[in-house]
């Protein structure tokens, strides 16, 4: 019963993953500590293998459909991956409660944006756009692949935002090619975790291969769903992962601030 339920949990983080770009860890995460009960330290780095898979199921939709735009992530990739190195070292230095508070913050933050810029101003087209402000792109890519590795969501809840609002790129190309570049980014993360002993495949196995059922039937639906929907979607699935993370956090913190 535990595995069919990991491969259904693994099933939903990559629908939701390949329809929003963030490649399924930022809902896996929270499902795995607090459904199933698994530690932190080992949710993150299962999430991380999933991402990978997430992104390999995905992306090859969206190059074919001329989603994803290719020389922007590979611009972007070379400073998540960075990131992602600095990050997965760091991460054995901080608590786990501590990097729950922090996803909590993170992904309030990023609902917020989307919900409030979101809804102002124009979408840009998906054909003919060119992409603005590449040093912020690059600056927060490097940002987006260390919170990947301490937080197992693949750097995608920072990546679309970042490339959609920031760079102006349509939100379905950002996510298209934020898809595309997670697997790279969640690879390097996980590397780290491995070489600590951090990865139970057991526990992966059935993950995956929900993930890889979930994250195809999202990379066929995401084309035809109105962009409006996606980032409804991408914003309540955020802060419902906020409030999670917090409560979760805040078991660990209020303990040791009392006493």
């Amino acid at each position: 019963m535990t595995v069919l339920l990991l491969i259904a949990a693994g099933g939903f983080g990559g629908l939701t993953g390949a329809l929003l770009g963030i490649g399924g860890g930022v809902v896996l995460v929270p499902l795995l500590v607090l459904g199933f009960g698994v530690p932190l330290e080992e949710a993150v780095p299962a999430s991380l293998m999933c991402v990978v898979a997430s992104s390999c199921a995905a992306a090859a939709s969206y190059v074919d459909n001329r989603l994803s735009d290719i020389r922007l992530g590979l611009t972007l990739e070379l400073a998540t991956v960075i990131g992602a190195i600095i990050g997965g070292l760091a991460a054995a230095y901080l608590a786990p409660a501590m990097v729950a508070v922090v996803f909590g913050l993170f992904t309030l933050y990023v609902a917020l944006q989307i919900l409030v810029v979101g809804s102002r101003g124009r979408e840009p087209v998906a054909t003919g756009y060119v992409p603005t402000n590449y040093p912020l792109g690059i600056s927060g890519s490097l940002v987006a692949g260390g919170l990947s590795a301490l937080l197992g969501v693949g750097g995608g809840p920072l990546k679309v935002p970042l490339m959609s609002y920031g760079m102006r790129v349509p939100f379905k190309v950002a996510s298209a090619t934020s898809n595309l570049m997670i697997g790279i980014t969640g690879a390097a993360s996980v590397a780290s975790y491995a070489w600590r002993g951090h990865v139970k495949l057991q526990l992966v196995s059935p993950l995956v291969v929900g993930v890889l059922a979930g994250a195809y039937l999202g990379s066929q639906l995401m084309p035809r769903v109105p962009t409006a929907v996606l980032k409804r979607l991408f914003a309540i699935v955020l802060l419902l992962v906020a409030v999670q993370m917090f409560w979760k956090g805040g078991e660990g913190l209020w303990p040791s601030v009392w006493k």
